[in-house]
């Protein structure tokens, strides 16, 4: 069977988008994605979203979110602002969604950026998850011996935030790879290595679970730019520098939810066989 799937990206983060609410197909299983993934055997993408018929009728649809290694994930920054664009289309400027880490809210403002509401950070290490005995500002974590100061939080899916002197040599191939899979996540994290410029500005790169280094990660920026703020360094309205452009964090603190805004393009569209 044909499927047909808008290819996109977010700031350099590559996404195929697949709109199944009228076609009411599963999502193909995870030696399949692994393939389209793989821009020698199809499409490729970092992320794979998979759109569905929402299940209340106050959302305009829900989605599930699928790395190129063939894992499932709770939530993706860079896609759900892509699905928004393509949905806006049809549903106008301001959409609800269902995802896997709670409703979600965006806005597609007329020079086609978009923001997306992100959620409350939670900092539980049970919330994450996380392996510690209490929450703490910074966590001493042991990585073949040497001691690495890092935030813990959820962004719907769990990230570890490293501050550097320099993302251009920091390492996020070793290191980044490394601290994924640490014992102390027991379901692997991402890992965002964060300079800050300063109040209002960073430089970002980060590691994503199941994929490795991506051009953008959006629940990665949001993730640091929270850790940034407990710890004091940032405003409440932070630019993200990432290798493949930027995007504007604003988080008040508190309960507020995060809110995430940047670009979504289309890059092509297509069909594979499902």
């Amino acid at each position: 069977m044909k499927v047909a799937y808008q290819k996109m990206h977010g700031t350099g983060n590559r996404i195929l988008v697949v709109d199944q609410r009228r076609g009411a197909l599963a999502p193909p299983g995870p030696d399949r994605i692994r393939e389209l993934g793989n821009v020698a055997t199809g499409p490729g993408f970092d992320q794979l979203m998979w759109i569905d018929a929402a299940d209340d009728a106050q959302y305009v649809a829900q989605y599930r979110v699928f790395n190129a290694d063939g894992s499932e994930v709770e939530q993706c920054g860079n896609g759900v602002r892509c699905v928004a664009w393509l949905l806006s289309g049809e549903q106008g400027p301001e959409i609800r969604l269902q995802s896997p880490s709670g409703p979600i809210e965006a806005r597609v403002s007329e020079d086609g950026s978009v923001s997306v509401s992100m959620g409350v950070p939670r900092f539980a290490p049970r919330k994450v998850p996380f392996v510690a005995a209490a929450r703490q500002p910074l966590y001493s974590l042991d990585v073949g011996g040497t001691q690495y100061e890092v935030a813990v939080l959820s962004m719907g899916n769990p990230h570890c935030v490293l501050q550097v002197d320099d993302v251009a040599t920091a390492p996020v191939e070793s290191l980044g790879a490394a601290i994924e899979v640490h014992e102390r996540f027991p379901e692997r994290c991402n890992v965002g290595f964060m300079h800050v410029l300063d109040r209002r500005h960073i430089d970002l790169r980060v590691h994503e679970r199941g994929v490795g280094e991506t051009e953008a990660c959006g629940t990665g920026a949001c993730a640091a730019v929270v850790a940034g703020r407990q710890l004091g360094l940032l405003d409440d309205d932070v630019t993200v520098q990432l290798p493949g452009g930027q995007v504007v964090v604003s988080w008040p603190g508190g309960t507020d939810p995060v809110w995430l805004t940047g670009n979504a393009e289309l890059i092509s569209e297509g069909h594979f066989d499902l």
